[in-house]
């Protein structure tokens, strides 16, 4: 038997900055990180868009809002104090209808009340003072907003904690958690781990580890597939920044956008798709029965199917359509066209969904009897990782008694 005084499952961003934070307040303490891959940051981190987030777009005094904003000051500081390239390059948020200028004016209120210094509504001139190749009839400038490469970071994360005495152990999948009195045994494939505190970070796979502990758990993770373009290199130059829609307020996600990365690349996308496995980055071999079998076997996706199967369709026929998929980015940038874009990557959101439905819009932690399951963790959670670090360190200390 292995003891240790925490046992954190999952590698990707938020595992590691859970770590890094315990080891930073108790050096003392006896960690293990264990990652299913033979890799760190292999999934959600690996696969996302590379933003870090401002904070406009949370609801004030919820999770995500003060989370992102904490966490974007510490990780701004991080990359200053690690060498870590990054870029603060600002944003705009493109309104390009009249019916979305309620939604513009709530986010700018949103963006206030989370206190970003700087953001400011703006025209269609100066729409294109900025992005000279955009359109709309009314902006939000957001100066904050910056670019990374989170695998990167996410490697830092992990060369310091092992630096500082914790072990990351890959391919290491777990197979089942069991509480042994006052501590929990984490089973893998080979060997058991005994945790006086357990933390788990499993994003895709989320709902599946929480079911081993707390089997009346009223949720699952519905995986959305997001898949981007690349705008090919002669054409970077329509993007300056980040151009982004105002987004559905009825729906969790920001809707297809541009985005130029840190390696100087150019993004389109990303769209949201039913996904029927929850690690399908490639459409081939992109079918799981048993992952296909939990989502249409919970109640909460066919109320899903309910509320928004014309915004689902819509989803679907872009995916399938690459000149609906073009139509929808001309909206933003009327010049692009198809022979401007090449097939990039693609992602899957881990997106919780309780029993009615509602697909949960905040982080979403569960604590009880020294066990930590991070339950949702969609974006911004790569922004906010060493906030949501924080939390789950003071939590666990509190149960070992520090």
């Amino acid at each position: 038997m292995n003891n240790y005084d925490v046992v954190i499952i999952g590698a990707g961003i938020v595992g590691l900055g859970c770590a890094l934070k315990l080891v930073k307040k108790k050096s003392s303490l006896k960690i293990i990180v264990l990652e299913k891959e033979g890799e760190i940051a292999k999934h959600q981190t690996g696969h996302n868009s590379g933003v870090i987030h401002s904070g406009i777009y949370y609801r004030p005094g919820s999770a995500k809002a003060q989370n992102c904003v904490n966490g974007y000051n510490q990780l701004i500081t991080f990359c200053q104090e690690e060498s870590i390239p990054y870029e603060i390059c600002g944003k705009i948020i493109v309104a390009t209808s009249g019916d979305q200028l309620a939604t513009l004016d709530e986010l700018f209120n949103r963006g206030i009340a989370n206190g970003l210094g700087g953001i400011k509504k703006i025209s269609p001139a100066e729409i294109r003072e900025h992005e000279p190749h955009a359109e709309g009839v009314k902006g939000i400038y957001v100066p904050q907003t910056g670019i990374i490469d989170f695998v990167s970071l996410a490697n830092r994360y992990a060369e310091i904690i092992q630096e500082n005495g914790v072990e990351v152990r890959l391919g290491c999948g777990v197979s089942n958690i069991r509480r042994q009195g006052n501590a929990t045994e984490v089973i893998t494939g080979g060997q058991t781990y005994l945790a006086k505190v357990l933390v788990a970070c499993a994003g895709l796979q989320a709902d599946r580890l929480a079911r081993k502990t707390q089997p009346d758990l009223p949720l699952r993770i519905i995986p959305f597939r997001g898949e981007y373009y690349v705008v090919k290199q002669e054409k970077r130059g329509l993007v300056n920044s980040l151009i982004y829609p105002v987004p559905d307020p009825a729906f969790p996600f920001l809707g297809v956008h541009f985005t130029r990365m840190i390696d100087g690349q150019v993004e389109a996308g990303p769209n949201a798709v039913l996904a029927f496995k929850r690690e399908a980055y490639g459409k081939d071999a992109a079918f799981s029965l048993v992952d296909t079998k939990e989502t249409f076997t919970w109640p909460g996706f066919y109320r899903i199917i309910g509320k928004y199967w014309k915004t689902g369709l819509g989803e679907v026929y872009r995916s399938l359509s690459k000149k609906a998929f073009v139509e929808e980015l001309r909206k933003l940038i009327p010049e692009i066209g198809d022979g401007d874009l090449q097939p990039g990557g693609a992602g899957v959101r881990a997106q919780a969904c309780d029993r009615s439905g509602v697909l949960l819009d905040d982080f979403y932690i569960l604590c009880d009897k020294g066990i930590i399951h991070v339950c949702n963790a969609p974006s911004p959670a790569a922004t906010s990782s060493l906030a949501i670090g924080d939390h789950i360190a003071e939590t666990a200390l509190n149960v070992l008694g520090y």
